[in-house]
């Protein structure tokens, strides 16, 4: 019985060993097997590389390890990136966002594309509400897209008023103030018609066509400005362009002309000259433009822009537009001979007298003429914010001088030669230099971006010119200044003001300490951007100064600002005059004062002759009760000592300049050559001839009448002067 119990157990443990037997056999027959097979491997292996294998385990490995650890450096790069996108207003890493993308989550991608949805949207509606808009025009992409480049979203009112007129075939008189962008309103509308409008048909191809628009302008500049947008605007479309002018070689204008071009930009003059010599066919003119008409008649134009406007002999063929900033006689002439009887009139000035821009401050500075070229640096220091500034001259001559005295100037007038002028304007666009001293040649028409500041030397002869010079500044609804210096004994600023429709600040010249304050401001900048690794090399020097000079180191810190601003002293300067050194005195009697000549005789009561004699610029104060005058900064004690021995006389150093008489037009000159003894244009004052008052000191002794003191004009015993108009 135990032999039997015993033997059971030990069979089913005989069975158990026997199956883990038969599985450690498979196992080692499937092992050995694989090792065969991996040994044959190795094997051919080594038979192709024997240099692989004996690293094969270690490199497998490496390669292993190196797999891993870029997969971990890939999920921790996705998780920052997650991270960077979930957080608003951060900024990606370098690594992080040239490797992965960054991966935004769904709802913040979402409440994005939402948010761009959005501003798109209001975009638009914008856009829709303003119906100036590029976009509500018949405007093909290609223009809508280099009008976009340009930063035009939107049409002036002359181009907007015109645009449909033009594209439509109707002969236009526009009017508008300057620098309303009229060149554009005549531009967009002819190349949308040449391409893809009613003279797409009619425009001439191949080598040697004929030009379809002719625009005829006063000046090579204007001209070669409206060229310029042609080529830009016109350039996208595939038209051509060329420009014709005096001054520049015949030759090659002529080569293109006769290779054919779509659009022909000209003077009247040169024009003339190359339809003479059968240079240019006008007839397949689809278009002809006359701009700035009213200039072409000032410049003498009129015959040849008749002659030329007559080449075309049937009117009903080709569609014609003027634009004029005014319309004399001669312009409504024109208009009525050589444009249709149904042309339509877009005026955006009407019957108003021609009015200044707006968009300007004008301001203008009792100013001699000694004293220009002082004055206008620190005028162009405090009133062009760092843009660029054009002065305008009344001759050539001082356009080459004042040229020659400002730093960094150059000049711009009828004299230079052509290619100068062009390379002159370039360099003025292009930031090179950015003062131009100028004539009227640059007065109408040019649109330079960023002239921040004119400045005209004495009033213009006309009002017209004053509004065409102050338009360069404050165009395409930017803001701008215009300063104007003048005499007030030679100069009437109240007609101008009055007919331009501007109101001027009178204002003083800009003193040097002020100027020397906005020098001190830059100099600071400038130090400040110094390294301090120059300190230790300078500090000690810095030292001894501070302990032997007695100053504080404020003090010395000012004045080394003083240096690197380049001021070594600060002058005085007239506020009647501008000149330096010069002090300006209000003089007062306890009566009106209406004549210098009753001025200069309450002032021989109280001070000698040549104390008398040295008094300069004199004029009568607005209000008739006092006179100004300037004295040498270094005589003022002596005059305001003197005052203290005449009975109710008073002399006051001035701060601020009152309104002062100006020059009466109806007399030639209220002042004339008399009163105004020791003037800055010499003895005897201003030199207007005809005037009213005309040599000598007048007034009798004692200086005083009941009757106006104007009946003293020589003499000191009461004699009546003779006057030049007497």
């Amino acid at each position: 019985m135990t032999s039997v119990v015993q033997s059971a157990p030990l069979s089913l443990e005989s069975q158990i060993d026997k199956k883990k037997d038969k599985k450690l056999k498979k196992q080692s027959a499937v092992d050995s097997l694989t090792n065969t097979e991996e040994t044959s491997n190795r094997k051919q292996k080594k038979h192709k590389s024997s240099s692989y294998s004996p690293e094969m385990n270690a490199s497998n490995n490496d390669f292993e390890l190196k797999t891993k650890d870029k997969k971990k450096e890939k999920e921790k790069k996705k998780r920052k990136a997650v991270e960077l996108g979930n957080d608003d207003g951060s900024e990606r890493s370098e690594t992080s966002s040239e490797l992965v993308e960054p991966v935004i989550p769904r709802a913040k991608k979402e409440k994005l594309m939402m948010e761009r949805s959005s501003d798109e949207e209001d975009a638009k509606i914008v856009e829709e509400e303003n119906p100036n808009a590029v976009s509500n025009f018949r405007i093909s992409k290609l223009l809508r897209d280099e009008l976009k480049s340009k930063g035009i979203k939107s049409l002036f009112p002359i181009q907007a008023m015109t645009f449909d007129t033009i594209l439509d075939g109707s002969d236009l008189v526009g009017r508008a103030r300057t620098g309303q962008g009229k060149t554009l309103a005549f531009v967009l509308p002819i190349l949308e018609s040449l391409v893809n409008g009613r003279t797409k048909a009619l425009r001439k191809t191949g080598y040697g066509k004929a030009p379809s628009v002719l625009v005829l302008l006063p000046t090579r500049e204007l001209a070669t400005q409206v060229l310029a947008d042609f080529e830009v605007y016109g350039g996208v479309l595939g038209l051509t362009s060329c420009c014709l002018y005096g001054g520049a070689p015949y030759r090659s204008q002529e080569i293109k002309l006769k290779r054919g071009v779509d659009i022909v930009v000209g003077t009247p003059g040169r024009l003339k000259d190359h339809m003479e010599r059968g240079n240019i066919n006008l007839g397949s003119l689809q278009f002809r433009v006359l701009d700035e008409a009213d200039e072409m008649l000032r410049m003498g134009f009129v015959e040849d822009v008749e002659l030329i406007l007559g080449k075309v002999e049937d009117v009903s063929k080709v569609q014609t537009l003027l634009f004029s900033a005014t319309l004399p006689d001669w312009v409504k002439q024109i208009a009525s001979r050589f444009l249709k009887p149904d042309k339509k009139t877009v005026d955006l000035v009407s019957d108003q007298k021609m009015k200044a821009s707006t968009n300007v401050r004008h301001i203008v500075i009792p100013c001699s003429s000694l004293a220009r070229v002082q004055l206008i640096p620190d005028i162009i220091r405090c009133y062009s914010s760092g843009g660029r500034t054009i002065i305008f001259t009344e001759t050539k001559d001082s356009a080459s001088e004042f040229a020659g005295l400002l730093p960094g100037a150059r000049a711009l007038h009828g004299d230079i030669q052509q290619s100068q002028r062009e390379v002159t304007l370039s360099g003025f666009r292009s930031g090179k230099f950015m003062t131009l001293v100028a004539t009227n040649v640059a007065a109408r028409g040019l649109d330079i971006n960023d002239v921040q500041l004119i400045i005209q030397c004495e009033p213009p002869r006309d009002v017209e010119a004053y509004i065409h010079r102050s338009g360069r500044t404050g165009r395409a609804g930017n803001k701008g200044v215009a300063v104007m210096l003048f005499d007030p004994r030679r100069s009437n600023v109240s007609k101008i003001e009055r007919e331009s429709g501007v109101k001027f600040e009178h204002l003083s010249a800009p003193q040097p300490a002020d100027v020397a304050k906005t020098a001190g401001v830059e100099a600071a900048e400038t130090i400040a951007q110094i390294s301090d690794s120059v300190i230790p090399a300078f500090k000690p020097a810095a030292e001894e100064m501070l302990k032997n000079s007695g100053l504080s180191a404020l003090e010395l810190l000012a004045k080394a600002l003083a240096k690197a601003a380049g001021y070594t002293d600060i002058k005085k300067r007239s506020l009647l005059s501008c000149m330096e050194n010069y002090v300006t005195v209000l003089l007062e009697a306890g009566r009106p004062i209406y004549t210098p000549s009753f001025a200069y005789n309450v002032l021989r009561r109280f001070l000698p002759e040549e104390k008398v004699e040295a008094v300069k610029g004199l004029t009568l104060t607005a209000d008739g009760k006092g006179a100004v005058f300037d004295v040498a900064a270094n005589d003022l004690a002596s005059y305001l000592a003197g005052q203290e021995n005449a009975a109710d006389v008073s002399i006051e150093v001035l701060e601020e300049l009152p309104s002062l008489q100006e020059r009466d037009p109806s007399r030639g000159g209220r002042f004339g050559g008399g009163g105004s003894r020791g003037g800055f244009y010499g003895r005897g004052g201003s030199s207007g001839s005809g005037s009213r008052f005309s040599g000598g000191c007048g007034g009798r002794t004692d200086g005083y009448s009941g009757r106006r003191n104007d009946r003293f004009s020589n003499g000191f015993k009461g004699r009546r002067g003779r006057g030049n108009n007497r």
